[in-house]
């Protein structure tokens, strides 16, 4: 069902160190409107939609946000590259180096963990379908301020394409929404 492609959807070729800014793009790893947050809401959601078409739509965004988040995964661990653990501290990323080391883990740029609560799921395909539409509207929003924080073109380029990704995203959830609105479809049974 699934092929991985072995190739992020926008290349990643960050040649400079900025930590600080990895901490801020974090957020997009493990924060409630992050892309790990869009996959999971996507793919649980997708089973109670109420037709095909639809199913199809959340199973494949959910899949492009699995590759959203590979990007910005990338992105962290280029920020980060050769790191000594002073300047982690200097930073802020102390306590987050104290538990993860120079791995990946899922926490916003706070540093708070990410929580399934940030997932919405409730069966109605409207509902449920008005949320990933605000999700979306959400992730553009923080894709913004990361843009506005971002001072190197190697980062600002790939997170203007996941900003653009964001838009798409809303569009194609408001485009299923309307025409489950105008035939009456909204429970996934």
């Amino acid at each position: 069902m699934f092929k991985y492609d072995k190739k992020m959807p926008y290349p990643i070729d960050i040649k400079k160190k900025d930590l600080k800014m990895a901490k801020y793009i974090l957020t997009q790893f493990g924060g409630s409107n992050s892309e790990l947050a869009a996959a999971l809401r996507y793919f649980s959601q997708k089973f109670t939609m109420p037709d095909e078409e639809g199913k199809a739509l959340l199973n494949d965004i959910a899949t492009e946000e699995l590759g959203h988040l590979e990007m910005i995964g990338a992105m962290v661990k280029a920020l980060t590259k050769g790191a000594t653990v002073e300047e982690m501290k200097k930073e802020g990323l102390g306590g987050y180096y104290s538990e993860h080391g120079v791995g990946l883990y899922p926490v916003n740029a706070s540093g708070v963990p990410f929580t399934i609560t940030f997932v919405a799921v409730t069966g109605d395909a409207l509902a449920d379908l008005s949320e990933d539409m605000a999700a979306e509207q959400k992730a553009r929003a923080v894709y913004e301020n990361l843009i506005d924080l971002a001072t190197d073109e190697d980062v600002i380029n790939p997170l203007l394409f996941l900003r653009q990704r964001e838009i798409v995203h809303f569009n194609r959830f408001k485009e299923l929404y309307d025409r489950y609105k105008r035939i009456g479809l909204e429970k996934g049974r």
